[in-house]
């Protein structure tokens, strides 16, 4: 099966996205994937992807995740939309308003949760990680 994912991490890259951790509420601080050079509609592409397997993981017990690996997803993602020039409330607006309004559909989780793991390996292989990393 082709992956969303695959096809766009190995797009042409031209845009910088430099930063090597992330840190959810303080308390979780892991490695994020190398992304530099990624184009910005490989990106948007991608920040979607992440922003409903974040909503998906986080509201549907069947497709739950590590703290890790959500951070991993939250932290590319937050990467993403600051290399895109986007403020939080247009990264909210813009991604996670739509994201939160597939769970309106009854099929949402058994058609999204799947998606999470190769997203989670995908970015694993790109240099991420789920384990905790010392500032």
């Amino acid at each position: 099966m082709t992956r969303i994912l695959a096809a766009i991490l190995a797009a042409g890259l031209n845009m910088p996205l430099t930063l090597p951790a992330a840190m959810a509420e303080g308390k979780v601080m892991v490695e994020l994937p190398n992304l530099s050079g990624m184009s910005d509609e490989d990106a948007e592409k991608l920040i979607t992807a992440l922003a409903q397997v974040n909503v998906i993981t986080s509201n549907c017990p069947d497709y739950d995740i590590s703290d890790g690996e959500w951070t991993l997803l939250v932290g590319t993602g937050d990467m993403l939309a600051k290399a895109l020039g986007m403020d939080p409330e247009t990264y909210d607006e813009q991604y996670y308003g739509p994201a939160f309004r597939m769970l309106e559909d009854p099929g949402a989780c058994d058609r999204i949760g799947p998606r999470a793991r190769p997203i989670i390996d995908d970015l694993i292989e790109m240099g991420g990680g789920t384990e905790h990393v010392s500032e």
